[in-house]
């Protein structure tokens, strides 16, 4: 049987023909959006099915009836079928994942392909592949998705068991743990290197932060963070953990016998000549084994320019001005995981020049950068903050940047450096700027040296931006909106927007972006500050010179639909 020619939706400007029209005939579709549908479709340059299916205009299994009772074609539910009975030796997982085509059985001569849009071009591949003649069933798109990935993993753990027999794969997740058939396994291995690195390459095509390699009591868990949020992606047959996790010390030059202390260590993988990732690899003891973290360090992504950062200009314009000063301190607060980082190597990348000489003391050190001089502390052989602190005075430097203030000897070394002619550049965990003042007042430092040698103070999070593809307009009674945060007057005069999903983006956000106050030190701030005054009374002088606080800042990126209302309450959840 021959592919179904992708020759059925024909459409004008003023009229629509073939499924679309079917579609509006039947009510699923009306015809102003079947006909903006196919003219997309056309500038995507993909099928009219292919992009109901990938902006989920339509239930999928809407789309997936509908599909079958225009043409013709078996409807069937590929969750109820035995992968058992899947021809393997014609299974080509790539062809199957790129075109949505699974081969489910071989009767009479006939390749039997289950897919969600018949009009698919390159079908005809399979008959070459396979010398049989094609025949379709079409099946519900997610329930597809869900039987390829379910198939894709089922394969990958055959192959490092070593057996063909699915079965028996999937029967050794309950193995126990004291089986002999463990003694036959080896973390260098191809099977498992191989899974290592299908895991690692996954993670870095998906834009991961962080992979999470977890063990409990009778399951086994790999997870990515994808945009500040983790998700699960693989659940590998328990017996295998120590193999993993043997595979990923190795890489990063830990020790394979130690188990009982937590071990840190990174490795580099090279994607091109001109391309590497490290890796920042973390182990921890927990109940059950030894939980694995790995942290994906891409030059690519760390490197922004001081634009990108996702500041207003105002806010921007005051960092550029603190970073012409000679001296003094630029803090940037946040928890973990709010791109601190990526502020700091920004700023360092904006000042980096032959003229000045900059130092780092970093734990650890993230990312080399070139033309500045980096030091990886090691409290082991006493080489702590405080201790690097006092050899940079004697370096002659003109910038410092400290990893973190941790206490109050890194505290009083910072505001001596910045008071005999350093800019030192910094970071703390607090949740406000005027919080970080009073933190440090707290730690010991006298007020009236603060006050003389702070100059500004960065207060940031990261939330997700909303995929500009699925993008969902959303409607909130005024009462709610106010309760948000938003006044009178400026309801009515923007759209909010809501997550939808599609396949470009994760869970309907694609990439993210920093929201920031920027609190520069006023003399009335010193004032304040040489008072010892608290966080109370330095929020409410921020508020009178107009610095927007993080949650400000987060409205302002809502009204102008680069993210959601839902996205910015679970950042301040």
């Amino acid at each position: 049987m021959d592919e179904v020619q992708p020759n059925n939706v024909n459409a004008t400007n003023s009229s629509i023909t073939g499924f679309a029209f079917y579609l509006s005939e039947i009510k699923v579709l009306n015809k102003e959006a079947a006909l903006e549908a196919i003219k997309q479709a056309a500038a995507h340059k993909i099928s009219y099915i292919d992009y109901l299916i990938k902006q989920r205009l339509i239930d999928a299994t809407q789309v997936a009836k509908a599909t079958s009772e225009y043409f013709g074609l078996p409807l069937c539910d590929i969750s109820a079928f035995n992968f058992d009975l899947i021809p393997s030796e014609f299974l080509n997982i790539p062809f199957v994942r790129k075109r949505l085509a699974l081969p489910v059985f071989i009767k009479n001569e006939f390749i039997y392909l289950a897919v969600t849009d018949p009009t698919l071009e390159n079908l005809s591949d399979v008959r070459f592949l396979t010398g049989l003649d094609i025949r379709l069933l079409i099946t519900d798109s997610v329930k597809l998705r869900q039987a390829i990935d379910n198939l894709h993993n089922t394969l990958i753990i055959s192959e490092i068991d070593g057996s063909d027999n699915r079965k028996e794969a999937i029967a050794v997740q309950h193995l126990k743990e004291d089986s002999p058939e463990l003694d036959t396994y080896d973390a260098d291995s191809a099977p498992v290197v191989n899974y290592v690195n299908k895991i690692i390459i996954d993670a870095i095509e998906k834009g991961a932060s962080d992979i999470h390699f977890e063990r409990y009591d009778s399951e086994y868990r790999i997870r990515y963070r994808l945009h500040g949020v983790l998700s699960p992606i693989a659940t590998p047959p328990i017996k295998l953990a120590n193999y993993l996790l043997a595979r990923i010390k190795i890489m990063a030059a830990l020790d394979i016998t130690e188990h009982r202390i937590p071990q840190d260590g990174r490795f580099k993988l090279a994607l091109s000549k001109y391309k590497s990732i490290d890796f920042r690899v973390s182990v921890c003891p927990t109940l059950y084994g030894e939980k694995i973290v790995l942290r994906l360090l891409d030059p690519t992504q760390i490197f922004h320019s001081v634009d990108e950062l996702g500041m207003y200009p105002q806010q921007k314009e005051i960092l550029l001005d603190a970073l012409s000063h000679t001296q003094g301190i630029i803090l940037v607060t946040g928890p973990t995981g709010a791109g601190k980082t990526v502020t700091l190597y920004s700023a360092l990348n904006y000042l980096n020049s032959v003229d000045d000489n900059i130092m780092t003391v970093e734990d650890p050190v993230e990312i080399p950068l070139h033309g500045i001089n980096q030091v990886h502390i090691n409290p082991k052989v006493g080489l702590t903050f405080p201790a690097a602190l006092r050899s940079f005075l004697r370096q002659d430097p003109d910038i410092i940047m400290l990893g973190e203030i941790r206490d109050l000897e890194t505290a009083q070394i910072t505001v001596q450096a910045a008071q005999t002619g350093h800019l030192v550049l910094s970071t703390l965990h607090t949740n406000s700027a005027p919080e970080t003042i009073s933190r440090l007042m707290y730690m010991g430092v006298e007020p009236y040296n603060l006050a003389a040698s702070l100059i500004l103070v960065i207060a940031q999070r990261l939330m997700r931006v909303l995929c500009i593809y699925c993008k969902q307009k959303e409607e909130l009674p005024p009462d709610i909106m106010l309760k948000e945060g938003f006044t009178k007057e400026e309801i009515g005069t923007f759209q909010l927007y809501k997550a939808g999903s599609c396949e470009r983006c994760v869970h309907g956000y694609k990439g993210r972006t920093g929201i920031f106050e920027v609190m520069h030190i006023s003399e009335e701030m010193r004032y304040l500050i040489i008072r010892a005054a608290n966080a109370i009374e330095l929020t409410e002088q921020a508020k009178k010179e107009n610095i927007l606080n993080l949650r400000q800042s987060g409205l302002e990126k809502v009204k102008k639909g680069e993210t959601s209302l839902a996205e910015l309450n679970r950042t301040f959840k």
